[in-house]
């Protein structure tokens, strides 16, 4: 069996003015004796907002810090929350690949959906479809790492065009893939898309048996089909933790920060409502632990085996890994005849002294340790050996990676056609800060490479690669060479090409419902010409002429019009330039390029 330490970063009030930055030193220094004395590995979580529970808000800067301070500790990542409004997947694929360069190739890459309300509500990711987000940025994820280009993805909430995602992971194909579960069904899930199983449930040895088991046979059965290029076939338990040679000592030093951890766990995730910057957590944990199953008196120095949950007169509570280490050595063997591979302890709870965790690691590493790490590898090597076979055909199943066109093309002024449909020229970065409201003109596909949450009925995954057709390739032949004059002339033939391929390109399911008007006043030869866009059910008819209640109203000249249709000028500098301007309903403008495909206009 492997160990690991665990850290949330916690840090109950009140706080001192330096509390957060002795809490992040001291977690290092935890840290790099742990690396010393022989444990396996060090797993960072990844949580927002959630004071007092989790400061960890940046596991990335953490676990690199610990590469530095150590040699051989696995470094994981418990978890990466990989939804794309919490993390862009290329971001998330970038820090992981940077991460285990630095650290010579030692990164578990852990991944999650978040489930917190104070997390979920701050970054808009809906609670119905965060699954499905991390399903599909999870594939992403890993084609980015190991695809050389990435071949660009085109899902129900990312799009992304061909890109050479780097650095590249030193450890190949990728770095091993894991799951948050807390329950059941997530172990299952991570057994049928071969992912090993991170739980947090603080589960019992004797329950933890019937998971694995369950894992198992997952992992060897036809329904296995891995996320990844490689199989991680492993489950790992989270425990509180505390060691000492008198067992008082151990609970005195260790249960309040067991309990704590529990308690502001289920604060956030069960019962708690929560003021911002007001809720005194531990306070209210001091004051009702008993009611929520963290009652202090059922715990006692009896020299009994060790329960993970304990529960007597109706009262509830919670122990784990606190004890002597003659006790946590007999509930590690439990552990191990259940067959789970890694026990990761969270010394670092509460108000648990920096001085007591290190004592406590001492202890485990002198004590308890060696007898399990003796024979880790070899009963590494017999779980794969016993499910080599299985997980050989399990990869067998995995859909193979993409290959990139060749000729796919990116130029200061735009870039090659993707998923069929011709892209406009990137955004410069001073154009980049009005991200949140890009004004693109309907029809164009909007700035490449951007993250968004895309419509539900978008394709599943990219499709490949077509050359324009003959009528794209007419129309920027039209524009490309010709000056401001030239194009005015040509300002009927234009606009008729423009708003004839609006019709044509028109996505309903991406208008969501959307009923209105769009006006548009282009000039030409010193005069304004009006044109009207209707939007209703499954059409979109345009006219010559003013709209009777327009929800928007650009005013540009054709030249401009064109440029833009065509993809030579960027929607968004042409705004900063003034050649653009916009009126009315801002997010109706902003949606335009969804609800019309991403197609060129014409």
């Amino acid at each position: 069996m492997r160990f690991g330490l665990f850290y949330e970063l916690q840090m109950p009030r009140p706080w001192a003015p330096d509390a957060e930055e002795k809490t992040l030193n001291d977690a290092l220094e935890q840290v790099e004796l742990a690396d010393r004395l022989g444990f396996d590995s060090v797993w960072e979580v990844e949580h927002h907002f959630l004071e007092e529970y989790s400061h960890s808000s940046a596991p990335e800067v953490f676990l690199a810090a610990a590469s530095q301070r150590t040699r051989r500790l696995r470094l994981g990542h418990g978890i990466v929350q990989i939804p794309p409004a919490f993390n862009h997947p290329a971001r998330v694929a970038e820090r992981i690949a940077t991460l285990d360069l630095i650290s010579g190739g030692r990164v578990e890459f852990g991944t999650g959906q978040g489930s917190s309300q104070a997390e979920l509500g701050a970054f808009g990711v809906d609670r119905e479809l965060k699954h499905a987000q991390w399903e599909e940025c999870l594939n992403a994820i890993v084609r980015m790492m190991t695809e050389e280009p990435f071949a660009g993805f085109e899902g129900r909430y990312l799009s992304m065009p061909p890109r050479n995602v780097v650095p590249k992971p030193k450890q190949k194909p990728h770095p091993p893939l894991w799951v948050a579960c807390s329950r059941r069904e997530t172990i299952l899930t991570a057994a049928s898309k071969g992912l090993g199983a991170l739980s947090f449930s603080f589960v019992e040895p004797e329950e933890a048996k019937k998971w694995v088991d369950e894992y198992d046979a997952l992992v060897a059965s036809p329904e296995c089909v891995p996320a990844g290029l490689t199989v991680t076939p492993h489950v790992a338990v989270v425990l509180p933790f505390m060691c000492h040679q008198d067992e008082q000592t151990a609970i005195d030093r260790g249960i309040d920060g067991a309990h704590f951890f529990g308690y502001s766990l289920a604060h956030y995730y069960v019962f708690g409502q929560h003021h911002p910057g007001v809720t005194n957590i531990w306070d209210e944990f001091l004051a009702r632990r008993r009611e929520f199953g963290f009652a202090r008196e059922l715990i006692n120095a009896d020299d009994q085996p060790l329960g993970v949950k304990l529960l007597q007169h109706g009262l509830g509570s919670l122990r784990g890994a606190v004890g002597t280490p003659a006790q946590i050595s007999d509930l590690l063997d439990r552990y191990e005849r259940a067959g789970v591979d890694q026990v990761i302890f969270a010394a670092q709870a509460g108000h648990n002294r920096h001085e007591d965790i290190c004592e406590a690691v001492e202890l485990f590493a002198k004590t308890v340790l060696p007898r399990f790490a003796e024979h880790a590898e070899a009963r590494d090597a017999e779980r794969k050996n016993r499910l080599a076979a299985a997980m050989e055909q399990a990869l067998a199943r995995r859909a193979p990676l993409r290959q990139a066109a060749r000729d796919y093309l990116i130029t200061p002024q735009g870039e090659t056609a993707f998923a069929g449909a011709p892209l406009p020229a990137a955004r410069t970065s001073s154009a980049s800060s009005l991200a949140s409201a890009p004004l693109a003109v309907p029809g164009t596909t909007g700035a490449p490479g951007k993250s968004r949450v895309a419509p539900a009925a978008a394709k599943a995954d990219v499709t490949p690669l077509k050359r324009p057709a003959a009528s794209q390739a007419f129309f920027l032949w039209l524009v490309r060479s010709r000056s401001d004059r030239q194009l005015e002339r040509l300002a009927p033939l234009l606009t008729r090409m423009i708003f004839k391929g609006m019709e044509r390109a028109f996505r309903p399911d991406r208008a969501r419902g959307f009923v209105g008007e769009i006006e548009y006043h282009l000039r030409s030869n010193g005069a304004s010409r009006k044109w009207t866009v209707h939007i209703a059910g499954d059409k979109a008819i345009a006219k010559r002429g003013p709209a009777q209640h327009p929800k928007a109203v650009l005013r540009m000249s054709v030249p401009t019009f064109a440029r833009v249709s065509a993809g030579l000028t960027n929607p968004v500098a042409a705004v900063m330039e003034r050649k653009l301007e916009i009126e009315g309903d801002f997010s109706v403008a902003n949606r335009l390029t969804e609800m019309f495909g991403g197609q060129s206009t014409f």
